[in-house]
């Protein structure tokens, strides 16, 4: 039986005899838009500091997956369980798992506008728990520093992702979750978000990254997951998947 026939069959990856406990877990995830039947029996476990690719063809089911384990109200989560850091999630508003250290880095980044980029930064820490110190923020994106007085809406693409992603860590964040991070950036702009993403790996951040550019996506992750009308087909490593064309070009077109 191939790989990609058992992670069909079995959805999530147990963990080997004597691993640790997952950090994350999401068991049998059912989410819907209205009647439509979007996230269907998903199921995967991540350990601390892993960061794992969740692959697919558009209209896989990538977002709706990563907005159901924020919480967010669209999709519905119908069925299933979601456990971070011990707690279980999918009981939880976007609110509430945002406070337990659910960061959503959504793909239209959501800048609120009328407000500086440090007032977007400082926005997100006014609820505890706080994560990153402005200073720290700075430190590992420099461009922000320069720009801390400018309103966030006016900054460019690559700016705004940058500013995206700071948002998050200025929260006490456990899970980050990156909505294509690279989507509509210039070669160059990606290749700086791809630098600050893995230092953020060197901190040993829990990560999961959708993300067309699925190569991108692979030589960043320890692990990758492929999804196909909603379902996971395949569960490993981010080499595997490299090394693997015709899995890349059944299910990635690549």
């Amino acid at each position: 039986m191939s790989t990609v026939d058992t992670a069909a069959e079995t959805g999530a990856r147990p963990a080997g005899a004597g691993a640790a406990p997952a950090f994350f877990s999401a068991q049998g995830l059912q989410s819907y838009y209205g009647e439509s039947y979007i996230v269907q029996d998903v199921s995967f476990e991540i350990r601390k500091s892993e960061i794992v690719a969740l692959l697919g063809r558009n209209g896989a089911g990538k977002t709706s997956t990563l907005r159901t384990i924020a919480r967010t109200a669209n999709p519905e989560l119908k069925h299933g369980t979601i456990t971070l850091d011990g707690e279980r999630i999918d009981t939880m508003k976007d609110w509430q798992a945002a406070q337990h250290g659910v960061g959503l880095v959504p793909e239209d980044r959501r800048i609120i506008p009328g407000l500086s980029v440090e007032e977007n930064l400082e926005l997100a820490q006014i609820a505890e728990p706080k994560g990153w110190e402005l200073q720290r923020i700075y430190d590992h994106f420099p461009r922000l520093a320069e720009r801390r007085r400018q309103e966030g809406v006016t900054l460019s693409g690559g700016e705004q992702q940058m500013l995206a992603v700071a948002r998050v860590l200025a929260r006490d964040v456990k899970l980050l979750l990156l909505d294509e991070p690279y989507e509509g950036l210039a070669p160059v702009i990606v290749q700086e978000i791809e630098k600050i993403l893995r230092e953020i790996k060197e901190l040993g951040l829990t990560t999961i990254i959708v993300e067309q550019n699925a190569v991108a996506a692979l030589q960043l992750a320890d692990r990758a997951l492929i999804l196909d009308m909603g379902q996971i087909v395949f569960d490993g490593t981010a080499q595997e998947v490299l090394e693997n064309v015709e899995l890349r070009h059944q299910y990635l077109a690549i």
